[in-house]
This record gives C-alpha cells, sequence and structure tokens, in this order.
C-alpha cells in the first residue's frame, strides 16, 4: 500500500510544487491537499492519510494549532512540518506538541522522501540543526527550572536511566546527543527498526508521548 500525504500549505503555488516532487513516487500517494488549519479536519476524514505534510503559517489557524488538535484525535496520522521557518520556538513547539519531524522548505527532495519513509515507519525525522536546537532549549529550561526533589519517603528512585536495559541506555544517550536513528545504527551496527524498537520500549517504560519528552526527561535524571 502506498503512503498516503495529504499536504497542507495555504500557498497553492507552494502546495503544487511539492506535489509535483512527490507524485511520480511509486509508494506515494497525493491523498488531498488543504489550504489552511480549517480544512484539515474534514480532510483528515474524508481522505485517511498516513502523513500530513504541514506548514506553519496559514491563515486562521495556525500550524501549531493544527498540531495540537491532530495528535490526540488522530494519532495514527504522524505529521512532517515543512516550514520556512528555522526558528527555535517553532521547532521546540511542534516537537512538544508530537509532530514527527521538522523539515524547513530549502530541504532538498532526497531528504523529503527520506523524511516521510522515515517517518511512515515509526520514527522520528529530526535533521542534525533542530535536534541541537530543541535539546540546546531543554537544557536551559532544565537549568532555570529544575525539578523539586522529592521527599525521601516518597522517593522510589525512578529514575529513567535505572529503569532501561543497557542497551535502551545506549540509545537514549545517543538520542540526548542529538543522534539520528540512522547514526545509532551505524553506531552500534545495528538496523535502523531496531533503534526505532528500542526507543518505542523506552517511552513506554518512562511513559511519555513523545522523543522531546524522553530527552527532556533523561537529561533531568542523568
Amino acid at each position: 500500500m502506498p503512503i498516503r500525504i495529504l499536504v497542507v500549505d495555504d500557498h497553492s503555488v507552494v502546495r503544487q510544487g511539492i506535489i509535483t516532487l512527490l507524485e511520480d513516487e511509486e509508494d506515494l500517494l497525493i491523498a488531498g491537499e488543504a489550504s489552511d488549519g480549517d480544512e484539515v479536519w474534514d480532510m483528515i476524514e474524508n481522505v485517511r492519510p498516513d502523513i500530513m505534510l504541514l506548514d506553519l503559517t496559514m491563515p486562521r489557524m495556525s500550524g501549531i494549532e493544527v498540531i495540537k488538535q491532530i495528535v490526540p484525535a488522530f494519532p495514527d496520522v504522524k505529521i512532517l512540518v515543512f516550514s520556512m521557518h528555522n526558528n527555535a520556538d517553532y521547532m521546540i513547539s511542534a516537537a512538544m506538541n508530537g509532530a514527527s519531524g521538522y523539515l524547513q522548505k530549502d530541504t532538498g527532495r532526497d531528504e523529503l522522501l527520506r523524511a516521510i519513509r522515515t517517518i511512515h515507519k515509526g520514527e522520528l525525522y529530526y535533521p542534525p540543526y533542530a535536534s541541537s536546537v530543541i535539546i540546546k532549549n531543554l537544557l536551559k529550561q532544565i537549568a532555570r527550572n529544575p525539578e523539586p526533589k522529592a521527599e525521601p519517603e516518597e522517593s522510589n528512585d525512578k529514575s529513567i536511566w535505572k529503569m532501561i536495559t543497557p542497551r535502551e541506555q545506549q540509545i537514549l544517550k545517543c538520542l540526548t546527543e542529538g543522534m539520528s536513528s540512522k547514526d545509532i545504527a551505524e553506531k552500534f551496527d545495528i538496523s535502523s527498526n531496531t533503534v526505532a524498537n528500542q526507543r518505542a520500549s523506552i517511552m513506554k517504560k518512562a511513559n511519555v508521548k513523545n522523543t522531546a519528552e524522553l530527552i527532556s526527561l533523561a537529561l533531568r535524571g542523568n
């Protein structure tokens, strides 16, 4: 089955350009397009996309607001932000609200295709520049707002680092350093699917919804 894609951008020329880039790929299907956030809900119910390629700056409803609404309502729809902005706040907000990836619009076709296929496998796709921005911001937040220490009688020593296996600790350390799944797979000579499974296991044990929350938790407990 081809990967069904919904393209959301308020500029028709941009939408058509994206569609032109993707439509010749045999494993991809352009399931629909929308020009603003208000159209997204109906489009998702009608075309049931696997991945939504989403602009952030749109009239009436911003891309971030779309992410906030769609992620909890349609958890099977993965969101790849495709934006002109390299602003740290946008990247961080997208990640914290559950977007599966973030690319700038000057990204080449090959990387766009790689991001779509990676996300469809259940992995995240944040290039090094985005990962670095997100992790640096999390570190700043932790420095400004450290978690209060629990009272001794309430403490159950639940650091995520002590809840996971040695291999999962290695994977988590790489994630906190901003490494991609591909880089981690190459580092340990394992498949990307294995990395994805390890990350999913860690997130389940940590009871977090996305990698940004996981990294924040890991950095606090390191």
